[in-house]
């Protein structure tokens, strides 16, 4: 039983991508990272040279992966038992471990996780949603979504910098904007008057799930159900990309979006931590 580390993505998915892929919803950060680093290459996220680990258990068959992104923190998926612990000995074993600034785990994980490191962190508490049946904003905002194009390009990065600020989360550059409009997973909500006051994106189905977003509406524009016609535009534009589980998360102290998304249908699916070491 143990955890393999390596800077070669391809080994990664060869060994770990059946296993990852079984589970697409727990596992849809470590899908949806490991598809960007492969598309748009090693520095996607930033500057640092991506990791990546594989848990086989006693019966020789690898069953849990991890993914990481420096200066980000480590994606961790489902963990059968018996990878949890050999992950917390691997915090203090691992050279490429060594300088991990946090990780990004199922809560149960994560406290297990934060007591092994013996550092003090910052915690922000997430919870993973499951679309069921889609249900329509009601009452129904007035407007329209439509795809983003190319001219909209300045909009979607200008509302992308603010949504980071908001969320305090990394910034998506061009090249995130782009991939995600080459196949119509960038979506704006335009009022009457055909001005856009919302956006919502929605992920490439990976093992047939989609995660949406980021959604965001600028402040002047809340209010109005806006954001809830944009996410339900991105849903069904997962849906209608082949996702047969579409996902999103949320910050559980984000009131808002924690009573949105059941109302469109989407159902709690489990809370995740994300772990950051303080500085």
């Amino acid at each position: 039983m143990t955890w393999t580390f390596t800077e070669d993505l391809t080994a990664y998915l060869d060994a770990a991508g059946p296993a990852v892929a079984a589970h697409p919803v727990p596992n849809t950060l470590l899908l949806t990272t490991a598809d960007a680093l492969r598309r748009r290459g090693p520095h996607a996220f930033g500057s640092g040279t991506p990791y990546f680990g594989w848990w086989t258990g006693p019966d020789g068959v690898v069953a849990a992966g991890a993914v990481c992104t420096p200066p980000h923190q480590l994606l961790v998926g489902a963990l059968p038992a018996g990878a949890l612990a050999a992950l917390a000995l691997a915090l203090h074993t691992e050279p490429l471990l060594a300088d991990v600034a946090g990780f990004n785990a199922r809560r149960s994980d994560a406290e297990a996780l934060v007591a092994a490191w013996g550092r003090p962190v910052d915690i922000e508490q997430n919870r993973l949603f499951r679309l069921g049946t889609l249900v329509a904003p009601s009452p129904a905002p007035e407007g329209e979504a439509r795809l983003a194009t190319e001219e909209d390009l300045p909009l979607v990065l200008d509302w992308m910098g603010a949504f980071a600020v908001e969320a305090d989360t990394m910034r998506a550059g061009a090249s995130w904007a782009r991939d995600r409009m080459a196949y119509g997973g960038v979506l704006l909500w335009q009022d009457a008057a055909g001005t856009p006051v919302s956006l919502a994106s929605f992920s490439r189905p990976q093992a047939g799930a989609s995660r949406v977003g980021p959604v965001y509406t600028p402040p002047e524009a809340r209010g109005h159900g806006y954001g809830a016609g944009a996410t339900h535009a991105a849903s069904l534009g997962a849906r209608a990309a082949g996702a047969a589980e579409v996902i999103l998360f949320t910050d559980l102290a984000n009131p808002t979006s924690n009573r949105l998304y059941p109302r469109l249908g989407y159902r709690p699916a489990g809370d995740r931590s994300m772990v950051l070491a303080r500085t």
